[in-house]
């Protein structure tokens, strides 16, 4: 299949809901508890509906695996073929807190890979995108207008002294242990799938994940790594791969240099 003349009305897409999500950040909200206990926002909801509308008409016959519409119980079947993966409100715990660092994400998979994906951080006026086909790269809203692409791609790095990046609202004490085994790394705090982006872009090496997931919650981000020349990497050392049961995540980490050593991940759930 071919990514190319998708990219970019994806991309377009992710501005889209971006715009309404920032119109009900800018407003104001209540914040509901799903039956999973997280929270959702009238922006979650209003933005996946832009979203499934646009890639309704963008490709029909591409399934569509949608955060909001599968907590409803509205999972389609994907087959073998390619699916969509959706979060529409990543880090809404960073939107509720008004910390900024929440993102728009649609990814797609093919052949249990993520091979195009677009990641759209609107209250940081920044956006993410690429495939397998042609690269990753960037653009920034400056001055009310978007720049032109920036390409982005993976750091070599001292593997020694590697940047590592984790999650704000969900580090854990797996996590720290996970840390520990890196005593010459500088290490940095960001929300939402931000966090795939910064190892794409050159701005950190690894990201670890000991601690739940779901599979719309990294699609986006995972397919803008592998298109920058990273990879993200399971228990094992095997590639993290796509359509599990429930679409459900273990432990994984996300890494920019393959120099960097990626310690083994005890993940109790794989």
């Amino acid at each position: 299949m071919a990514y190319a003349s998708l990219l970019e009305p994806v991309v377009k897409l992710t501005l889209k809901a971006g715009a309404v999500i920032m119109d009900v950040y800018n407003r104001g909200f209540e914040v509901r508890a799903k039956d999973d206990t997280s929270p959702v926002t009238d922006a979650d909801e209003r933005g996946e509906r832009v979203i499934l509308a646009g890639l309704s008409t963008l490709a029909p016959d591409i399934p569509v695996v949608a955060e909001e519409k599968a907590a409803a119980g509205d999972i389609p079947d994907v087959g073998d073929g390619p699916f969509w993966l959706v979060d529409p409100l990543d880090g809404t715990k960073e939107f509720v807190n008004r910390r900024g660092e929440f993102t728009v994400n649609i990814g797609l998979i093919e052949n249990r890979e993520p091979v195009l994906g677009a990641v759209y951080a609107p209250a940081k006026d920044v956006l993410y995108f690429g495939s397998r086909e042609s690269g990753a790269a960037m653009r920034r809203l400056e001055a009310g207008a978007w720049s032109e692409d920036i390409a982005i791609s993976v750091r070599r790095t001292d593997p020694e002294h590697p940047t590592i990046v984790a999650s704000k609202s969900h580090r854990n004490p797996a996590t720290e242990a996970y840390l520990a085994q890196y005593p010459g790394a500088d290490t940095a705090a960001a929300g939402s799938s931000l966090k795939f982006c910064l190892v794409a872009s050159g701005q950190a090496d690894l990201y670890p994940r000991l601690g739940p997931t779901m599979e719309w919650d990294t699609a986006a981000g995972d397919a803008v790594l592998r298109a920058a020349g990273g990879d993200v990497l399971a228990p094992g050392g095997r590639p993290l791969l796509y359509c599990k049961p429930e679409f459900r995540n273990g432990f994984f980490v996300a890494r920019g240099d393959n120099a960097v050593p990626v310690f083994p991940l005890e993940d109790p759930g794989s």
